[in-house]
């Protein structure tokens, strides 16, 4: 679950990292009162406006602003709530800007890289480091791979003192900003094991005139698993900047993830669902979501797959793929049954059943009176599907 700029900061504040004086908005007005609170009276000093979208690269696309008034501030606030923000990150559909975040000013002398995430290879967590702060990492990584330094951790020792002292002396800090370094991220370490994150980074750390780190931005992301111990940043999750099919598919608990093709998948079992969008890959197709409606398949999860599916306007036809197990093959075909005549696809539906009671679950489909495209296989399936779009 991703987190924005605004939620990130006040989790990691928490435990101690420096952050500045800010305040949401959601309406011009409130920007410009919060503009009027900031600068403390003191006319000129300057405030940044803020985009709260979940993705990177906000200030090329606009959504980071100064303001130095507030008459100023209310103005560009107008100008970002409701606006489409395209990045690199947020693809051709981009994201819409609900929320703005206005932050008092820093001045900067320095700017700094930091993460901490998951290393699933090595079964570890790593912390990654870089002296080039501020740009985003992929492009850091390809033009100077020699400024990013990745150090496993290990959840006993967190963050050593020697590490964070290797660190500081690469970003040519001295001694008391070490010293500060290292209280930052044994507070980083903190928050990541606390609070069940997959990734906490911090871009840019940047450094003050007064000698002061101070994290500029931050982005969070929690692990979806570990929630249920979390209730209170469950309540964060911003369903306005979900996909909207992800958001129905997790509200419904299946495991869903949206792609760009044009072939709808329904299959019980992750692995299954893989390897129905690998062949409709190999035969020519794009597949349009992964869904994996679970291994004991019901009415309900058939039922609210399918109208994930239909939903999606991009998708002309429907491959159900079925292992029968847990759940037989004769259950999980009237399953189908209902569900196409309740929901009535207009679409080239395919149907593929494997398992245990087979043959009566085929029987099903074929005296159902349904247009159904029915297979013998998964080669077959996946050959058909494709050709349903002509």
């Amino acid at each position: 679950m991703n987190l924005h700029e605004y939620q990130a900061k006040s989790l990691l504040a928490k435990k101690g990292l420096p952050v500045l004086r800010g305040r949401l908005c959601t309406t011009p007005a409130e920007a410009a009162e919060a503009v009027r609170d900031l600068q403390g009276g003191i006319n000129g000093r300057i405030c940044v406006i803020k985009a709260q979208i979940h993705a990177g690269g906000r200030g090329r696309a606009g959504g980071i602003k100064v303001a130095k008034t507030p008459e100023e501030a209310e103005e560009l606030a107008r100008l970002m709530l409701g606006k489409t923000l395209l990045t690199a990150q947020t693809g051709k559909v981009g994201k819409v800007v609900k929320k703005v975040y206005v932050e008092e000013e820093c001045k900067i002398t320095g700017e700094f890289y930091l993460s901490m995430l998951l290393e699933r290879s090595k079964k570890c967590l790593l912390l990654v480091s870089s002296p080039a702060g501020g740009m985003e990492i992929e492009e850091a990584a390809r033009k100077m791979p020699d400024k990013i330094l990745s150090r496993p951790l290990t959840l006993e020792l967190g963050v050593e003192s020697g590490l964070s002292e290797a660190i500081g002396l690469s970003f040519g800090f001295t001694a008391p900003l070490r010293e500060q370094l290292l209280k930052l991220l044994s507070g980083m370490f903190q928050a990541f094991i606390e609070y069940d994150c997959s990734l906490i980074e911090i871009n840019p750390l940047v450094l003050t005139p007064e000698e002061k780190l101070i994290v500029l931005d931050a982005k969070c992301v929690l692990d979806d698993n570990g929630l249920f111990r979390h209730p209170e940043l469950e309540a964060l999750r911003d369903w306005d900047q979900e996909d909207p099919r992800d958001a129905a598919a997790q509200r419904l608990g299946l495991s869903y993830v949206g792609l760009d093709g044009s072939i709808g998948c329904l299959v019980n079992g992750a692995g299954l669902a893989m390897a129905t969008m690998d062949l409709i890959k190999q035969h020519g197709g794009e597949p349009a979501n992964f869904l994996d409606v679970g291994g004991a398949a019901s009415l309900e999860s058939v039922r609210e797959g399918f109208k994930i599916l239909l939903a999606d306007r991009k998708v002309k036809s429907i491959l159900v793929n079925i292992f029968g197990g847990i759940v037989k093959c004769d259950l999980i075909a009237d399953a189908v049954v209902q569900a196409v005549r309740e929901l009535e696809p207009r679409i080239p539906l395919v149907i593929r059943l494997q398992g245990t009671n087979v043959e009566l679950g085929r029987r099903v489909l074929a005296e159902s009176g349904l247009n159904i495209i029915t297979a013998e296989n998964m080669e077959q399936a996946a050959k058909s599907a494709v050709a349903a779009l002509k």
